[in-house]
């Protein structure tokens, strides 16, 4: 197995552990994470999920170059869609999933990234999409995800030129939301996910859910959809826990 796993006070890490390959991803690693990933959504143990890569290096370099280069057009279709179900795994998950970017996030790397609720950083992260210079283009969301994350502009200068940006610039542009020194990255996420610990699960899962539908519904669609789901949660065990908690002065127990 190419990850490391861990669970603990409700927070399931994922670590991609090939730091000689700087976290490269092959379809052996590609499946890993999904599985991984999909037994985490499900476990009662997991609340909050955490991927990051091995050593101080690379989050992940992007990937497994060897592998891709004897890809025909078929072989090509399944990797890419392998790719694929994977971010759309990450970015529709009812539990919150955090890219913790712990050095070089480059092409699939960065995609996985995006493909995250939230990106923290640490402050010796680098971002590229530089498939452009092999001849091709990101296939695992990158050029659909990215624009909407940064804006047309700054994807579109990233993506045709594959240059590389720091953390702070990943910050100014928006494509990370905390940048942390290195030293102190995984702490920092860590006290992070505890403000989301903190709530309830099910408002935390339907709010993930309809900030994701923002990006395809018109606004008058997306508000009616929104008071529906609203509504509804006044049957719902947790928001009366959270209500009384709140009116009572006590913590509430989610």
């Amino acid at each position: 197995m190419s990850l490391k796993l861990i669970i603990k006070d409700a927070l399931g890490i994922i670590t991609i552990d090939r730091e000689k390959s700087l976290n490269a991803l092959n379809k052996q690693v590609l499946k890993e994470i999904l599985k991984t990933l999909n037994k985490f959504i499900k476990s009662n143990d997991v609340k909050v999920i955490f991927i990051t890569g091995s050593g101080d290096k690379a989050f992940i370099a992007g990937a497994d170059i060897k592998e891709m280069s004897k890809l025909d057009p078929k072989s090509a279709s399944n990797f890419v869609e392998l790719g694929q179900e994977l971010m759309n795994t990450i970015e529709n998950s009812p539990k919150p999933v955090i890219s913790i970017i712990n050095g070089y996030a480059f092409g699939g790397g960065c995609e996985i990234a995006l493909a995250c609720h939230i990106r923290l950083a640490g402050d010796n992260a680098i971002f590229a999409q530089p498939e452009v210079k092999l001849g091709l283009i990101p296939g695992w969301g990158g050029t659909q995800r990215l624009p909407r994350i940064v804006g047309k502009g700054i994807a579109n200068e990233m993506i045709i030129s594959g240059k590389q940006i720091d953390a702070k610039e990943a910050y100014r542009v928006g494509l990370v939301n905390k940048v942390y020194k290195k030293e102190t990255l995984m702490s920092e996420a860590i006290k992070f996910a505890k403000n989301i610990l903190n709530n309830g699960p099910n408002a935390v899962s339907k709010s993930l859910s309809l900030i994701n539908d923002s990006s395809f519904l018109k606004l008058e669609k997306g508000l009616k959809k929104e008071a529906k789901v609203f509504s509804s949660l006044f049957d719902n065990s947790e928001t009366k826990e959270g209500l009384d908690a709140f009116l009572n002065k006590r913590k509430a127990n989610f």
